[in-house]
């Protein structure tokens, strides 16, 4: 017997709790593994736990390790992951979980066998049910910014058990809304870790102010989601 959607997401909670409690995940490309653990530590120090270290970065499998050893309570993962190389070297090093931009019956398979949380890039309705047929636990809408919380409150109603999170071209100020929208969690790149803060020598003040920007509008969509 198959399970229902609310079965389905039911199962999926303990797996996703700790995405779920970062709330944001924090995308970082940096130019060289020194620039990507300085700001990691200005990341974490400005409240933002969710970390996703992409292929972007160089020896990015060694940022993660050194990552989760200097932050052993953050939320570690890798981005941009195409092969399934990438994956085994991510998962190798720690990695909790693991994201992909888009969504290829191969890399999927090859990011689920590895038995952390996947999640795959999607942005239709289609693109959606390729990635849940792949096996991924998490739907990465990307790009966000190309579709908006309206989008996301729109789909998921044929996919209610389905935990997306909006990735690409979302600032502090956008939280709120793609939070009520349904969203898991929150991918944040050039708006949290810009470029210009990381070379040609990373700027940690700027990195810890935007990390508490974010922070703290998640705090207070939370506090005010438990209001009611």
């Amino acid at each position: 017997m198959s399970s229902t959607p609310e079965e389905v997401a039911e199962m999926n909670t303990d797996r996703l709790q700790s995405l779920r409690q970062a709330g944001i995940v924090a995308v970082l490309r940096a130019p060289s593994p020194d620039a990507a653990l300085a700001a990691v530590d200005a990341l974490v120090a400005g409240g933002i736990t969710g970390l996703e270290v992409t292929y972007s970065t160089p020896d990015a499998p060694a940022v993660i390790a050194e990552t989760l050893r200097r932050h052993p309570s953050a939320y570690v993962g890798a981005g941009t992951v195409r092969s399934a190389a990438d994956a085994e070297a991510a998962v190798s090093a720690g990695a909790s979980f693991l994201v992909s931009p888009g969504t290829t019956p191969r890399v999927a398979a090859a990011m689920v066998a590895t038995g952390v949380v996947s999640m795959t890039g999607a942005l239709t309705p289609s693109e959606t049910m390729t990635a849940l047929e792949a096996g991924v636990e998490v739907v990465k809408l990307f790009p966000a910014s190309s579709a908006g919380p309206a989008f996301l409150r729109a789909l998921r109603a044929p996919f209610p058990e389905v935990a997306f999170m909006p990735t690409g071209g979302i600032d502090a100020a956008a939280i709120g809304p793609w939070m009520d929208a349904g969203a898991i969690a929150l991918g944040a790149g050039g708006d949290l870790v810009p470029s210009s803060a990381l070379a040609p020598t990373v700027d940690a003040d700027e990195l810890v102010r935007r990390a508490a920007l974010f922070s703290g509008a998640l705090r207070v969509w939370r506090t005010e989601a438990d209001r009611g």
